[in-house]
């Protein structure tokens, strides 16, 4: 059997990696997809500035394991939220004893936050940037939004979307 040193086996990792990604990215098993792209935001964040995250995304091992499956964006009740992307709203209503509110961007893309008292019903057209609700009270952290994204089904990390995770560079490694 042959031994690979630490650097051969970290260099094969991030060269598997979809541009943009990083290995907490996207969960284990799961394809890269085309949604997952740059540096670059594509997407507004949901509630103003400062954009203090106070719980980062973590994959699961598996589709059905425990992880964090989103970010928790530091937020105070009754702030506006807005729409991250174009699209349309997937739903708007009460989720065991919280306020959620989902929307279905292009490309098998779904965007979930709670705790959101909607302003917006399923089925309306919303635009990046449109006021789409509040930030409501219940859900698993106090005052905070918790934002998720799947794309085909399959969580990731939402900074994929608005722009936080950094493009790997690979430099050459000293003798």
């Amino acid at each position: 059997m042959t031994r690979r040193s630490p650097a051969v086996i970290a260099l094969a990792a991030v060269i598997l990696l979809p541009p943009g990604a990083s290995a907490s990215a996207s969960p284990v098993g799961t394809a890269p997809h085309r949604a997952m792209a740059s540096t670059e935001a594509a997407w507004d964040w949901p509630t103003p500035r400062p954009h203090r995250i106070v719980e980062p995304f973590r994959a699961p091992a598996t589709r059905y394991s425990a992880g964090h499956r989103g970010i928790d964006i530091a937020a105070v009740e009754g702030t506006a939220v807005v729409a991250p992307a174009d699209g349309v709203v997937h739903f708007a209503g009460t989720v065991v004893d919280r306020p959620v509110l989902s929307i279905r961007h292009a490309d098998g893309v779904i965007s979930s936050m709670e705790p959101v008292t909607a302003s917006v019903a399923e089925g309306d057209t919303v635009s990046r940037g449109d006021e789409v609700g509040t930030v409501g009270t219940g859900g698993h952290c106090a005052g905070c939004i918790h934002l998720g994204v799947r794309v085909d089904g399959d969580y990731v990390s939402p900074l994929l979307f608005l722009g936080g995770i950094p493009r790997a560079v690979l430099l050459p490694l000293g003798r």
